[in-house]
């Protein structure tokens, strides 16, 4: 194919010029293409021949938008060759068949139109050729702006953006204490569904388009409503893939990329939404950082403090660890810049639930556990910071021990301070807040000035005092609930001996009736069993006589068996 390639290019590329020939340069490289072919496609070419029909056209064509590569396409479609138009190169042919007049007007069928035509039924459509024939127009961008083609391009990706954000990334993952790694990754990894029904499922990043051209889409995206959370993961990703990948930042770093890494900070923080959650507080902080280093604009760095005061709760002492830079370089961290910060949450914290600014007040407690082993941190610098802690946390039952544990390193690096000094900077320790624990460690503690270890001392006494009174209270409770519950259970008993006792006057009287009853039925019965016993007795001395024969008249008994007569005993 490369050979057939080279044989096809050498009419018009090495061929020996003839008087029919043209000459031409472009970028360096010489171009031999036939004269009436030329002309017959490009009415510019046409017009300049016919102009200077002798001389060389190389210098007529100065700002010509075009490479070798381009130009060599050109060529082959004048002189009836097949041209491979593809998403990478119709922007440029469209940009140069423009230049050099290739329209319908000059000839039918021409560049300009086939092109064209292309660009809107091949690259318009799909997200992917969109964003690659974007890219092609950094090097020609006035030309290709006039045509329309970087408008369209940008129109394209931002309707399917609005369609389907995830052309755009998935959101950013807050990590949590609970996540496992610091992958922050936010690139498109589509299901196994999706990976079954869609071939070319891996987008295309707007991230690689260069600056002039990535923040304008997305501006355009944020104003036409755009998924905020979409927008800021693709945001994100164009800091970590444009400004926090490149080399580190030294006194020997050119300037020209020390600006274009300035330029892009502060780009990045122009787009950034101002919604609380949507970007990590982490990479907040790792761009503020980036911006004070690239000594951006006042606007840029302003912009990112305020972002990270709206969530500041939701950083750790790590990212509150600024190098200082400038006038305050002799100090180790900024601690101004945390300050900010701090006055923007504040301002910002509307929340009726306390539990944000108990988090900052320790967020800011182990902050300056931190700093106060930097040697050259003033005191009045480290009260302040304390007292915007405390203030804001007042209205909470808090502990003192944070604070305490603070100060006391401060006291261990900071030896060369006075007594008097010592007791300004204790003013800042409140000793009625500080557990059990830590008043036995402040009493045992040389470094605390002496009035404030007499203070702890007594703390000390009220907690063991109030300790010893609820205990005391609380078995006098224990007391009190026990005859409560003994009195309800008396109560209770009392009422249910009454219903007991009903109950058995009832069963008495229905007992009584029962009786009654049952010695009716005896009497009842017995006198049945006498009546009963008389007749059986009667009729069987019947029978006996029967049996016997003796059954007659009295007159006629003719028994042989004498009656004796009975003796009557007396009773």
């Amino acid at each position: 194919m490369a050979t057939r390639r080279c044989i096809e290019t050498s009419s018009w590329v090495s061929k020996p010029i003839c008087s029919k020939d043209v000459q031409l340069h472009i970028c360096g490289v010489p171009f031999t293409l036939g004269r009436e072919l030329l002309a017959a496609r490009s009415a510019k070419l046409a017009e300049l021949l016919k102009l200077n029909p002798q001389e060389d056209l190389s210098h007529l064509l100065e700002g010509i938008p075009a490479d070798p590569k381009t130009f060599e396409l050109v060529g082959r479609f004048c002189h009836g060759y097949e041209v491979n138009i593809t998403a990478e190169n119709v922007v440029r042919v469209c940009c140069l068949a423009s230049f050099l007049e290739m329209t319908e007007d000059h000839s039918t069928n021409n560049l300009l139109k086939t092109a064209l035509t292309f660009f809107e039924q091949k690259v318009i459509p799909s997200w992917n050729k969109s964003v690659r024939a974007l890219r092609t127009t950094e090097s020609i961008l006035q030309p290709a702006s006039k045509l329309g083609l970087v408008d369209a391009c940008a129109d394209s990706i931002i309707t399917k953006a609005l369609t389907n954000p995830h052309f755009l990334g998935e959101p950013v993952k807050i990590l949590t204490s609970d996540d496992d790694g610091d992958d922050n990754e936010n690139t498109h990894r589509p299901n196994a569904r999706r990976r079954l029904f869609v071939l070319d499922w891996k987008y295309e990043d707007l991230t690689t388009l260069s600056l002039q051209l990535y923040e304008p889409i997305i501006r355009s995206m944020i104003q036409r409503q755009v998924s905020s959370e979409y927008v800021a993961a693709s945001i994100c990703r164009y800091a970590k893939t444009q400004v926090f990948s490149t080399a580190a930042i030294g006194d020997d770093m050119p300037i020209s990329k020390k600006h274009d890494q300035r330029e892009a900070i502060e780009a990045v923080q122009r787009l950034l939404p101002h919604e609380r959650g949507l970007i990590p507080c982490t990479l907040l902080f790792e761009m503020l950082r980036l911006a004070i280093a690239l000594e951006a604009s006042l606007e840029c760095r302003n912009g990112f403090e305020i972002r990270i005061g709206k969530q500041l709760d939701q950083a750790t002492v790590k990212d509150l660890l600024i190098p200082s830079h400038g006038y305050a370089k002799e100090l180790q961290y900024d601690t101004e810049c945390v300050k900010r910060i701090l006055k923007i949450f504040y301002c910002n914290y509307t929340s009726p639930d306390v539990s944000g600014l108990i988090t900052v007040a320790e967020l800011v407690e182990d902050f300056l556990a931190e700093v106060a082993s930097d040697i050259d941190l003033k005191m009045s610098t480290f009260i302040s910071v304390a007292e915007m802690s405390i203030a804001a946390s007042a209205g909470t039952q808090r502990r003192s021990d944070g604070i305490y544990r603070a100060i006391d390193i401060y006291l261990d690096k900071h030896r060369y301070l006075t007594e008097s000094e010592k007791e300004v900077l204790c003013r800042v320790l409140d000793c009625n807040k500080m557990t059990s624990e830590a008043c036995e460690h402040a009493a045992q503690n040389d470094r605390l000035p002496l009035r404030v270890v007499v203070q702890v001392l007594f703390v000390g006494q009220l907690q063991i005092r109030d300790t010893i009174a609820k205990e005391v209270q609380g078995s006098d409770d224990g007391m009190r609930k026990s005859v409560e519950q003994l009195e309800e259970q008396t109560a209770r008993i009392g009422s249910s001996e009454d219903e007991v006792l009903t109950e058995i006057e009832k069963m008495g009287s229905k007992v009584m009736e029962l009786e009654k009853d049952c010695y009716m039925m005896r009497t009842g019965i017995r006198i049945n069993c006498c009546s009963r016993a008389k007749k059986e007795k009667v009729g069987m001395w019947k029978e006996m006589k029967r049996k016997f024969g003796c059954i007659t008249s009295m007159h006629d008994c003719n028994c042989h068996v004498k009656k004796k007569k009975k003796k009557v005993h007396p009773r």
